[in-house]
């Protein structure tokens, strides 16, 4: 059989067996080894192969249906599907769609590419946990025909998705969708936050705005369907160019 045996996986000892296999079968999808339309094995060869209970192995094969990876079908089996251009996702506000939209005419312009390991101070203010790696990518956000930047931008990917790094200088658009691509992965959830602060004099000269003026930070964390953080981004946007609107409407 063509599948991966789950020590190739990238799981950990401590995960459980059906994400090890999911993430194994995720790696065969992505790689080509079952393209789409083809068939994955059946469930008792895939229970043989790995040495699991059939639940177990069901458990994968339902992973890997929410990641919209398969199709499972009555005589028909498992079968691999493409993925979609794009998929909305409900949020609070608004939808991921929305968001990809939102980015089309937006260009990153990278400052600096480097796998980090979190300090003290790094985790004061972003959150982020000490001693852990991420690779950072920080720079500045523009809108196309605008000569300055619209925000100062900083991208924190786990480190099982550091891969995306070397294609991020030519490339366009968000990341995280680079993140489902490359890894067989879906971002079912965005949670932003945003929050006061003020320019510092480094992010002023860039901006065009004064040092110590009032500026919004927007944190957003990316969060796959296996419940792994796969990116946090943090923006900042002086408070005379950022207009944020949501619409409230009664229930009835």
């Amino acid at each position: 059989m063509a599948t991966s045996k789950q020590q190739d996986a990238g799981g950990s000892p401590r995960e459980p067996k059906y994400l090890q296999i999911a993430r194994a079968l995720k790696k065969d999808i992505v790689d080509g080894v079952y393209p789409a339309g083809s068939q994955l094995p059946t469930e008792e060869a895939l229970c043989k192969h790995y040495s699991v209970s059939r639940y177990t192995v069901r458990e994968a094969l339902r992973r890997l249906r929410e990641d919209n990876l398969v199709t499972s079908k009555p005589r028909a089996g498992t079968i691999v599907v493409s993925r979609p251009a794009s998929t909305s996702y409900a949020q609070d506000v608004m939808s991921i769609e929305q968001l990809l939209s939102w980015s089309e005419d937006k260009r990153f312009q990278i400052e600096t590419l480097e796998m980090i390991e979190v300090d003290d101070k790094l985790a004061a203010w972003s959150g982020l946990t000490v001693g852990e790696h991420w690779l950072a990518v920080r720079g500045w956000g523009h809108t196309e025909g605008q000569a300055t930047p619209y925000c100062w931008a900083e991208y924190y990917i786990h480190r099982d998705f550091a891969g995306v790094g070397r294609m991020l200088r030519r490339h366009a658009g968000p990341i995280f969708p680079l993140i489902e691509d490359l890894y067989g992965q879906t971002v079912v959830e965005v949670h932003q936050e945003v929050e006061a602060t003020l320019i510092s004099p480094m992010l002023a000269a860039g901006l065009k705005v004064e040092p110590a003026s009032a500026a919004l930070r927007i944190r957003r964390t990316y969060t796959t369907s296996e419940g792994k953080v796969a990116q946090v981004t943090f923006s900042t946007h002086p408070a005379a160019s950022y207009r944020y609107s949501i619409t409230l409407r009664r229930v009835r």
